[in-house]
């Protein structure tokens, strides 16, 4: 499923100018005549029961109401394989996730609405701040780089798709428990030393976990390792999805489909599984040699995530750097400077032949 972007605009009631979504409030502004709409607000507990997930099974088999679903349109980037929606009165523009140029293409895509919305917190200047902060710490970048930071530094805040899962496990297993016990060994020489063994026993058992929005970004077009660092999100400060929220800001649609992003999520799954087998089956050392999972009430939730993004380009290669737009956390992938490379391992070198003639002198 192809990768697409809304951007809401609304106008201002004073000027008629785009009102701004404000990060860290629950209000649109307008920078030109300051004018401010509040964004309605429901109580905690009607917001819980919106909050509800959707059945998993029913969205498979394509059972989910109609209102449940939205189509979108969408133009194409062909560097990076984005598919990007944006105004209809735009004919060409950049791609916000690797800084290459897009022209409009048609094409529509059906998929189920978002549910809820994790709002901004960070503005762009104090995501900016964070950005440059880790861009600092990063030895052997082209020089490029650090300019770049200096100078533009402009960040892409977007919303991005992920699959939230509740899931019932429970696991079936065997393996084996080790022991340590220690015994006395004598060497050629005579002495003695104490040496480590493991007694090895067989194990099984059964372990159960609740799953409780389990998180799977529904996107390729970010790398999966990076946003998998970007965690944990606050996901307390979920709020009913509005467009007020996305206003100035852009809203991806997901291209990870829902059976997908589950089998993704299975994965994950298994990492937490096996960490409760290993603590069952007790001991020192533990071995798995099989696990059986069952999977029931499965139910998901379809989420917008803050984040700011900056794409730089380096000899015509495209980097991404992340900003968690609740948290501030940063990642990102990196160039490498080779002649800045080059230059320390001389320098290191240099070094250590002075070092050695020092030491020769002093040994005269």
């Amino acid at each position: 499923m192809p990768i697409t972007q809304t951007e809401h605009r609304f106008p201002c009631a004073q000027c008629g100018a785009s009102l701004r979504f404000m990060p860290g409030q629950a209000r649109l502004s307008c920078e030109y005549c300051e004018h401010e709409q509040p964004i309605p607000q429901i109580d905690d507990a009607a917001r819980v029961t919106a909050l509800q997930s959707l059945d998993y099974h029913e969205a498979v088999a394509q059972a989910l109401p109609a209102s449940e679903l939205e189509e979108t349109r969408v133009v194409h980037c062909n560097t990076c394989g984005a598919d990007v929606q944006f105004e209809p009165n735009v004919h060409s523009a950049e791609c916000p996730f690797c800084a290459s140029p897009v022209v409009t293409d048609t094409g529509t895509n059906r998929h189920i609405k978002p549910h809820a919305i994790l709002p901004f917190k960070l503005s762009e200047a104090d995501a900016q701040a964070k950005m440059k902060s880790w861009l600092k710490g990063l030895w052997f970048a082209p020089s490029a780089l650090a300019k770049y930071a200096r100078s533009t530094g402009r960040l892409n805040g977007l919303y991005v798709p992920y699959w939230a899962f509740d899931v019932a496990t429970r696991s079936q297993y065997t393996g084996q428990r080790g022991t340590y016990y220690y015994v006395t060994v004598r060497g050629a020489n005579g002495k003695t030393r104490r040496e480590r063994r493991t007694r090895w026993s067989s194990a099984s058992g059964r372990v159960s976990r609740q799953f409780l929005d389990l998180l799977v970004m529904a996107s390729n077009a970010l790398p999966r390792a990076n946003t998998r660092r970007l965690e944990p999100w606050t996901l307390a400060d979920l709020q009913l999805y509005s467009a007020d929220y996305l206003s100035g800001f852009r809203a991806e649609a997901y291209s990870v489909a829902l059976p997908d992003g589950f089998e993704i999520a299975k994965e994950r799954m298994a990492e937490q599984i096996r960490a409760d087998i290993r603590r069952d089956i007790g001991g020192d050392e533990q071995r798995i040699s099989s696990v059986s999972t069952d999977y029931n009430d499965e139910r998901f939730k379809h989420l917008l995530l803050p984040i700011w993004m900056a794409a730089y380009r380096y000899r015509d290669k495209s980097y991404r750097f992340i900003v968690n737009g609740q948290t501030g956390r940063v990642q990102g992938e990196r160039p490498w400077s080779w002649p800045k490379i080059a230059g320390a391992v001389l320098a290191g070198l240099v070094i250590l032949v002075i070092a050695f003639y020092i030491a020769e002198l002093g040994g005269m």
